[in-house]
């Protein structure tokens, strides 16, 4: 985790959403010096895209704060990774907390994210904590090359699942529970090569501040996270080998960052007593890639 340059290593993913099992080097989804402190116990969480990257870092910290743990993945892609997550989750979940589970799905469609939340809610019984992080992105040089089609899909997946996702899941949730969602450092800074993905990224930030305005009067809290360049899946599923090679380096720290660098502030914002007056707001893990008070 020093702030010395790295590159990666020349590597390639033809199709998305990419596969953390297949990575050199594998993502950092723990660390041996974070001591968890029982933050989450008694807590169901429900993590969208959880299966890698930093969706696999949140889940994994949930475990071991005490929560009980649900994720969502895509299936036949995103199989080998999911099946290591969930043996990753059995391994730290502490003794009062149930199983694991892992549900497949397109959560891009209404009907999806209502089986998906139906599924968890019945084997748990309830929600407390909503992790919105499921994402795709695609490069494109010029606003022209994205049509209908592709727009639709990075929307479908990006953002409205979040809308999806957390109307469903507010019907099992109860005051003093958390809504976090995944925006990203591209809302505030932009990106020309990545147009309709941060299209989304700043749509998720401002979709963060209106729904804890909603959610207020129930007690219920709703924070947002803006990683910078993180090493996940998708950046080997979305550059060139070029590219990827010198991801992160422009930032101050001259590297990108691990999951397990962001994970803990989805930690810090679903424990209570750690951010219990804290909602609207935006956590920026970026390497002081922008200021963090433009949030």
């Amino acid at each position: 985790m020093s702030s010395t340059e790295q590159q990666f290593p020349p590597q390639r993913q033809e199709r998305q959403p990419g596969k953390e099992h297949v990575m050199e080097p594998t993502p950092e989804f723990f660390s041996q010096d974070y001591k968890p402190s029982n933050k989450l116990r008694g807590k169901v969480a429900l993590v969208t895209g959880g299966d890698s990257g930093i969706g696999r870092a949140v889940a994994h910290l949930y475990a071991l704060e005490g929560a009980t743990v649900a994720f969502t993945y895509v299936k036949s892609q995103e199989d080998k990774d999911t099946q290591d997550t969930l043996e990753i989750l059995r391994k730290a979940k502490t003794s009062d907390a149930q199983d694991p589970m892992a549900t497949a799905a397109d959560l891009g469609f209404d009907e999806n994210c209502k089986r998906v939340v139906d599924e968890v809610a019945n084997a748990y019984g309830n929600i407390d904590i909503l992790v919105n992080n499921a994402a795709e992105q695609y490069k494109a040089g010029s606003i022209e090359e994205i049509d209908e089609e592709r727009l639709e899909r990075v929307f479908r997946t990006n953002i409205f699942s979040q809308f999806f996702m957390t109307r469903h899941a507010l019907k099992h949730m109860k005051e003093g529970s958390a809504i976090i969602n995944t925006t990203s450092v591209v809302a505030y800074k932009g990106n020309p090569k990545l147009l309709d993905y941060t299209a989304t990224k700043g749509a998720i930030t401002a979709f963060t501040r209106g729904l804890a305005l909603q959610l207020v009067e129930r007690g219920i809290r709703v924070n947002g996270v803006a990683p910078g360049p993180i090493w996940t899946p998708l950046i080997p599923a979305s550059f060139s080998e070029e590219e990827l090679a010198q991801f992160g380096s422009e930032v101050p720290m001259k590297r990108a960052g691990q999951p397990v660098e962001v994970a803990p502030c989805y930690v810090f914002l679903a424990c209570n007593h750690c951010s219990s007056y804290i909602t609207g707001q935006v956590l920026h893990p970026n390497g002081k890639l922008v200021r963090s008070l433009i949030n």
